[in-house]
């Protein structure tokens, strides 16, 4: 295995599903006090989101609230009920690059921009015979890091 070219510095974000978005929000801005920071609405990837913010600055950890614009549609955001977990990248495209040379498996899509405005990648929760590292039965969002986050999180 050759050197890793990136660092994963710190959870972004943890993705929720329901088919109801009205009871996870219920649960996480009235009764929790989680604050909302926006919204983000795809036909293309079905998701109706709300986007909270836990904590402050660079070290804030995003909150998805996920619900299907079309329940029987895939994607099925809402199966299962912890639909991913992202993670901040000092450098999406040379992790990317490495892991797919190490045999990793990633959702079709490539990077992309994601609903709050950084570049994204999605590691498939399964192998395949072609690539067979995966999340393990989890989906993982890399997610490049701003400068700001690289600078506060990038040290250790």
């Amino acid at each position: 295995m050759t050197t890793r070219p990136f660092r994963i510095l710190g959870l972004q974000q943890v993705a929720i599903g329901n088919e109801d978005k009205g009871r996870l929000s219920h649960l996480w801005e009235t009764l929790l006090g989680v604050e909302r920071v926006g919204t983000y609405r795809s036909e293309r990837e079905n998701v109706d989101e709300d986007i909270l913010r836990l904590g402050v600055g660079p070290h804030a950890v995003e909150i998805d609230l996920m619900e299907p614009i079309d329940p029987g549609r895939a994607p099925r955001v809402h199966v299962p009920a912890l639909n991913h977990l992202g993670l901040w990248v000092d450098d999406l495209a040379a992790a990317v690059a490495w892991l797919e040379e190490q045999g990793t498996r990633f959702t079709p899509g490539g990077i992309r921009r994601g609903a709050a405005g950084h570049d994204v990648c999605f590691i498939h929760p399964k192998g395949n015979d072609a690539a067979p590292r995966s999340g393990e039965g989890v989906l993982i969002e890399l997610v490049q890091a701003p400068p700001e986050v690289i600078a506060a999180l990038g040290s250790r």
